[in-house]
């Protein structure tokens, strides 16, 4: 097994592991905003992404791909969130047509989630080739 592919594959379990906790912080601010704030679907949605991608990229950064050098707004934070915003516009619009048709709690965390799921193959190769190459 290259050097290279065994790099790639920690890259990669690690990167699965910051999925997790960014999950857990998303789906946690999303539970938060709906069933507890009672905020509209669409401001609970908008609250979670964005409070779950600020862990996401500090830690894709520090510990997945070992940056400990000074944040570049250019070539690192705004692509970043550029991909986070991405997420968002979907996971907004799925989370609202799901918020027309059902009023599960549950539905509205899976519509979030399946959206970036839909994304998680991307972004590690967006982050791995583009942003912290």
């Amino acid at each position: 097994m290259s050097n290279t592919f065994s790099d790639l594959r920690v890259k990669l379990l690690r990167y699965s592991g910051v999925s997790v906790i960014a999950v857990l912080v998303t789906q946690s601010c999303l539970w938060l905003g709906l069933a507890v704030i009672k905020w509209p679907a669409l401001a609970a949605n908008i609250f979670a992404v964005t409070i779950g991608a600020v862990p996401a990229y500090l830690m894709n950064r520090s510990w997945v791909w070992g940056r400990r050098d000074s944040h570049s707004v250019r070539e690192e934070i705004l692509p970043f969130w550029l991909y986070s915003l991405l997420g968002l516009v979907m996971s907004t619009t799925l989370v609202a047509l799901a918020d027309i048709w059902f009023t599960s709690t549950a539905v509205l965390m899976l519509a979030n989630l399946l959206a970036f799921g839909g994304l998680w193959v991307g972004k590690f190769f967006v982050l791995e080739k583009v942003l912290f190459k």
